[in-house]
């Protein structure tokens, strides 16, 4: 189904100093006249989370992390935990990215311990599946996504914000897609998966697509069946890059950015 609202979210990753907050503050300056019926938010770097959550107060920007500890607190260094996040200006977390799975070894157990600890929080969890490039040759993007959402989504209170990104691991930073009917596929795999994981309310949460969306290929990929949003990566680091998006989201042309 088809949400009345497109949820575009920027990740930037391990990129991002001072400097680069002009981007949020060109975003927030052009979103002031931007489309209707768009959310937006940017998960920048830890370090400037709370720099970028105070340019952009006020405005449609919505700021989230890229991770959080499934504890609140305690021993763990170099963790950040939910709390820390929210008191930070963070409204949303990016949780089980790939990269995260990949390059920590992060579970579905371990996913869905920090998906709750985020709920509890207050934070609106953004759950990403995936499957791998070997998995995908073999057929097994369905059953993959299934067991993740099966695997990594705890009980949650009905009603509770939560958004699903489908992030095809290999097609993440590749310049590859998947096929409009693959995306569709998956799409309502996930969907059916929520629906049992949630009942009815599975309705009302948004499933972005994300894996290499950019402004030349953003449009298809948003009218595609079942894509409600995206998770954009390197596109996002780049006002203009990102507004473009953000206004094929919207059905519109982006006014050019400063910065």
């Amino acid at each position: 189904m088809k949400q009345s609202v497109k949820m575009i979210v920027g990740n930037w990753k391990m990129n991002g100093l001072a400097e680069h907050l002009a981007e949020a503050v060109a975003l927030r300056d052009a979103l002031t006249t931007g489309p209707s019926g768009v959310r937006v938010g940017l998960c920048p770097p830890a370090t400037l989370i709370a720099r970028m959550a105070s340019v952009v107060d006020g405005s449609r920007v919505e700021i989230g992390g890229q991770d959080c500890h499934a504890q609140g607190s305690g021993a763990f260094t170099g963790s950040v935990s939910a709390p820390m996040l929210v008191d930070a200006g963070a409204r949303l977390v990016i949780l089980g990215h790939s990269e995260r799975r990949a390059g920590c070894g992060e579970t579905d157990s371990v996913v869905a311990a920090k998906v709750r600890a985020a709920v509890v929080t207050g934070l609106e969890p953004i759950l990403c599946v995936g499957e791998t490039l070997a998995e995908h040759e073999a057929g097994e993007a369905v059953a993959v996504v299934t067991r993740q959402i099966e695997g990594s989504l705890p009980d949650i209170p009905a009603g509770t914000a939560l958004a699903v990104a489908y992030e095809p691991v290999w097609a993440i930073g590749s310049g590859l897609t998947p096929t409009a009917d693959q995306i569709a596929e998956v799409h309502a795999a996930i969907r059916a998966a929520l629906s049992g994981r949630l009942g009815k309310a599975a309705a009302a949460v948004p499933i972005l697509y994300g894996g290499s969306v950019n402004p030349g290929n953003a449009a298809d990929l948003l009218a595609i069946d079942g894509v409600d949003g995206a998770l954009v990566g390197g596109a996002s680091l780049k006002a203009a890059d990102f507004l473009a998006i953000i206004h094929a989201a919207g059905g519109g042309v982006a006014a050019d950015a400063q910065g």
